[in-house]
């Protein structure tokens, strides 16, 4: 063990005390404007993807009526091919079709009926009266965005079927 003379005391008295390391003020933290700009971008992210999911939302529920309501106007259609000339001569020059008739009771489907309004309507073709009906279908509805949309569609049924018109009558 080593004696503390008085002369090894006083050099250690004299002796300096190391400096202490001091990081720069840059590398301590993040400043309140990086906060605050970091804050900023994440809050765009997140407001930006949300805008995109409603509009995806948007979109898909479109999809899914136009679908619906080409459903609905083929159905309609099909019943009207299976009807005899008689009938299809008569029907109403505008009629507002039942929709419960289209759908099964108690399906998802016949819950979203009362989501659309069909509307039917009926004319002579001019020139081939008596022999020629145009029939046409508009479905609309109101989606989730608040818009109504619709979508129509028209077609002609002749007396004896288009064939037997195409080939017997149409012919020079």
């Amino acid at each position: 063990m080593q004696s503390l003379t008085p002369q090894c005391i006083i050099a250690r008295m004299e002796k300096k005390p190391q400096p202490r390391l001091v990081l720069p003020r840059s590398s301590s933290g993040f400043t309140i404007v990086e906060v605050m700009l970091a804050t900023f971008v994440m809050f765009f992210g997140i407001v930006s993807s949300i805008l995109v999911l409603q509009g995806g939302y948007k979109a898909i529920d479109t999809a899914r009526n136009t679908t619906l309501a080409a459903q609905i106007m083929q159905s309609e259609m099909e019943r009207i091919r299976l009807l005899s000339w008689n009938a299809v001569a008569a029907l109403p020059s505008t009629e507002t079709i039942d929709l419960n008739t289209i759908f099964p009771a108690g399906t998802t489907t016949n819950l979203l009926a009362h989501r659309y309004t069909a509307v039917r309507t009926s004319a002579e073709v001019s020139g081939k009266v008596g022999e020629m009906k145009e029939i046409g279908l508009v479905v609309t509805w109101r989606g989730i965005d608040g818009l109504t949309h619709t979508r129509s569609t028209t077609t002609q049924y002749a007396k004896n079927g288009l064939y037997d018109y195409y080939y017997t009558r149409a012919r020079p």
